[in-house]
């Protein structure tokens, strides 16, 4: 038998991605990727993969593997419970399991979503370059779908070599903070200056609206000026949409490529991989930012993505 990771139980929401589809957008494919990059360079570090080898991404509840190889190398980043043959175990380190050993992921204790790395990566065929999924389309990862129990997914490597477990430190990654950054634009000039206020000074909740695609806040409505249609135009990650209700929706990685409301602002990238860990009722509050210092801040993100490996150290 070819080797595999078994999925024994599935979780809600578990599908292959790693850093998603670019350069398709334009024909109307969703780039999607991992959600939270910076978990998946994690787990990526913790097995010796470069930082964006696609892993399983979970959210809320993981999922049970059991190892069909001579033997597989795999590591958790997530605040998750875990445990290997029923044993507890700890997650942000690595873990080498032997034929028909069990790795089963619990409730997030904190945060919402986790990747599961393995040594070598998946041998699942690239689609239009990335394997990411995206389930709306059915495009990408394994079959196009979220994983359900009885799922093969095919390992590069039949037999992790032996050599020290490594681990990072869980305090490196606090909770994410309330204020997410924002940039004005594209299309701040269809609201109000009261409405550009508001988007500041307000609170707002994220609803039960709010996967992958995108949150749907709930709050105090921001005015348009110009009406709440426009001309359809792409539709970038992060953009901070309002309808005709007047309250934002967030556009997230498995958003669609293009959009007819107006976008007030667009949240920087470090600031939407930390809506991530974001779960329905929590609390958001928006700070506007500069381009320059939106661009520091990314280049930071990508500088700490680059380096995680660095982080790793022998158990």
């Amino acid at each position: 038998m070819n080797p595999a990771l078994r999925v024994a139980a599935a979780g809600p929401y578990s599908t292959l991605q790693d850093c998603g589809r670019f350069g398709y957008q334009r024909f109307g494919v969703s780039p999607a990727g991992a959600f939270d990059p910076l978990r998946l360079a994690a787990a990526n570090a913790l097995v010796g993969n470069a930082p964006g080898t696609a892993a399983i991404e979970i959210t809320m509840l993981g999922d049970t593997y059991e190892v069909m190889a001579h033997g597989a190398r795999l590591a958790l980043a997530g605040d998750f419970a875990l445990q290997i043959d029923g044993t507890p175990a700890e997650p942000w380190r690595s873990h080498r399991l032997a034929r028909g050993q069990k790795f089963k992921i619990g409730m997030a204790k904190r945060g919402l979503r986790g990747y599961v790395a393995v040594e070598g990566g998946f041998a699942v065929p690239p689609t239009l370059g990335s394997l990411s999924t995206h389930v709306r389309t059915g495009i990408g990862g394994f079959g196009g779908a979220k994983l359900k129990a009885g799922d093969l997914l095919p390992l590069s490597l039949g037999e992790a070599p032996e050599r020290p477990a490594l681990r990072l430190d869980p305090a490196a990654w606090a909770s994410p903070s309330a204020e997410l950054r924002v940039v004005f634009g594209p299309q701040d000039d269809y609201f109000t200056a009261e409405g550009r206020a508001t988007l500041l000074a307000a609170e707002y909740e994220i609803t039960r609206e709010a996967d992958r695609m995108g949150y749907r806040l709930s709050g105090p409505k921001i005015a348009h000026a110009k009406g709440f249609d426009i001309v359809s135009d792409g539709m970038p990650p992060g953009a901070v949409q309002i309808p005709g209700t007047g309250t934002p929706i967030l556009l997230l990685v498995d958003r669609q490529s293009a959009g007819g409301y107006p976008k007030i602002a667009t949240v920087i990238s470090p600031d939407i991989a930390a809506l991530a860990q974001k779960r329905p009722g929590d609390k958001l509050r928006f700070r506007s930012v500069d381009a320059r210092e939106a661009r520091h801040a990314a280049l930071d993100f990508r500088g700490r993505i680059d380096g995680m490996a660095r982080l790793a150290e022998p158990v």
